[in-house]
């Protein structure tokens, strides 16, 4: 990648800290380059790696935290148009409604911008069922919950399952309670708060737990065949009890799930990064497109107030994904 004479606007991280930290400024516009498609970026999502970066991996401990060189443009989540093809780029065209999930994970897509360098193969054909500002809901939280269901824990080769999916009003989770139901599973439980369940209910789910008001492992016991968690955290291993001997627990994010102690009933726990790839992703469009697939918005924020839309982020129980709306008003097409 590149960068020409021209500039376009884009939210930069000059120090790491909070919210506040994010400042939208006039930066030098990027090019592509060989194998790259240049593209003018509609809307792009707001995820919870891209506040990870803004803090410095202060998540992680110090030992293995990435270097990441400031300043640094966030955001790896994007819907747009290509707007430019860099050498020995075959199949796409200028013009092409496009959305991925940017050279993740290791690279450094700086998707809260105008316009973003991608890896062509890291791109697939917008849905043509979705705008752009639901497509940019879907790269890293849906392929997260497609490359679980389907290439890790194949679901689709075990249908008849039952599956829990805790965090189930969130990005993922509500793409994970979809992607269950479309594998084949014979029962979706939905663990969520209260006012997640008619959502929950609308995209598929069987069973609904109201996690404020009962425990899941007093709901449910030893009645999961897969149980995956999109919260983690220190107590995660309280998830154990709903899970049947020789059943698997996959984690989204990090957590304490007392490994001697789930060995000792039989469970695996096993989870797995997300990683781009424009072939998982069509065939998301693809759902989405056939109305298996829908997506939840919990709040759009236009690019310059990406400050606020992390803020909203960090207060937690979203339903669905927050988007950054890049131009105050659409871009045209072409």
């Amino acid at each position: 990648m590149g960068t020409t004479t021209e500039t376009m606007r884009a939210v930069r991280v000059h120090a790491f800290g909070g919210p506040e930290q994010l400042l939208y400024e006039e930066v030098p516009r990027p090019a592509a380059g060989a194998g790259e498609v240049l593209v003018r970026v509609h809307a792009a999502g707001v995820n919870p790696p891209d506040r990870y970066a803004r803090q410095g991996f202060t998540n992680i401990p110090e030992a293995m935290r990435p270097a990441w060189p400031l300043p640094f443009t966030p955001g790896t989540d994007i819907s747009g148009v290509v707007a430019a093809l860099g050498a020995g780029v075959t199949g796409w065209r200028v013009g092409d409604e496009v959305f991925g999930l940017v050279d993740f994970p290791g690279g450094r897509a700086s998707a809260y911008a105008e316009y973003v360098v991608s890896p062509a193969a890291h791109l697939a054909r917008k849905p043509a069922a979705l705008g752009h500002v639901e497509a940019a809901a879907v790269p890293m939280a849906g392929l997260t919950a497609y490359q679980f269901v389907f290439e890790h824990l194949r679901l689709g080769d075990a249908q008849g399952a039952t599956v829990l999916v805790n965090g189930a009003g969130g990005g993922v989770g509500h793409f994970a309670v979809q992607l269950a139901r479309a594998a084949g599973a014979a029962q979706v439980v939905a663990v969520a708060s209260g006012r997640h369940e008619r959502f929950l209910e609308d995209l598929g789910a069987d069973r609904f737990v109201d996690y404020t008001r009962t425990a899941v492992e007093d709901a449910v016991r030893e009645e999961v065949d897969v149980l995956i968690d999109a919260v983690g955290g220190p107590d995660a291993h309280r998830l154990l009890p709903a899970l049947r001997r020789g059943g698997h627990l996959a984690p989204v994010f990090l957590g304490d799930y007392a490994p001697h102690r789930a060995a000792a009933l039989g469970i695996t726990v096993a989870g797995w990064q997300v990683r781009s790839n424009g072939a998982h992703l069509t065939e998301l469009a693809r759902l989405a497109d056939t109305g298996r697939l829908r997506v939840g918005i919990d709040t759009v924020f236009p690019l310059h107030e990406a400050s606020d839309a992390h803020l909203h982020a960090e207060r937690g129980h979203l339903q669905g994904k927050i988007v950054l709306q890049v131009a105050q008003a659409p871009y045209p097409d072409r």
